[in-house]
């Protein structure tokens, strides 16, 4: 089954595709990798929730909004080359903006890998790195990047 046929089975719509908040692009492909820009909690337009995980923003709801980056992160992938050109989920990388004291930063960042597990099967498991730190951009609780592999084609000459 295609990822495009996953996501209308789990009645996901990608959104559309976060603008920038610099000088930089929301996807790049290099041979038969993609790599995303960090990608925020941002729904239409606004970021879902601000502040720390452990303090304004509880471990649970950060989960949820690790899974809006990685829908975020998707629908960038798919403005470049379509989302069943996707092989494969290599590496997930999440920041998580802590609090003093809380370490639970996996557990956040399950929000993000589970969907790509819904989406992808088998092909959704990854390699991954969860980061706690003191600051991200715009007071987001969370942020996530990911490298996937897409098919690549043959050019003809």
């Amino acid at each position: 089954m295609s990822a495009s046929q996953r996501l209308d089975d789990l009645g996901i719509s990608l959104p559309e595709v976060t603008k920038p908040a610099g000088a930089y692009l929301p996807a790049v492909r290099s041979g038969s990798l993609v790599f995303t820009a960090g990608q925020l909690p941002v729904v239409a337009g606004a970021l879902a929730a601000t502040g720390k995980v452990g303090a304004e923003v509880d471990a649970g709801e950060a989960a949820g909004l690790a899974r809006t980056c990685a829908l975020n992160a998707l629908a960038a992938v798919h403005s470049l080359v379509g989302i069943d050109a996707v092989r494969r989920v290599v590496k997930v990388t999440g920041f998580v903006a802590s609090a003093p004291g809380f370490t639970d930063q996996p557990s956040v960042i399950d929000g993000a890998s589970a969907l790509f597990g819904e989406v992808f099967g088998d092909a959704g498991r990854h390699a991954r790195s969860a980061v706690g730190v003191a600051e991200l951009p715009k007071n987001s609780p969370v942020e996530v990047e990911i490298v996937v592999e897409v098919e690549t084609t043959t050019e003809v000459s």
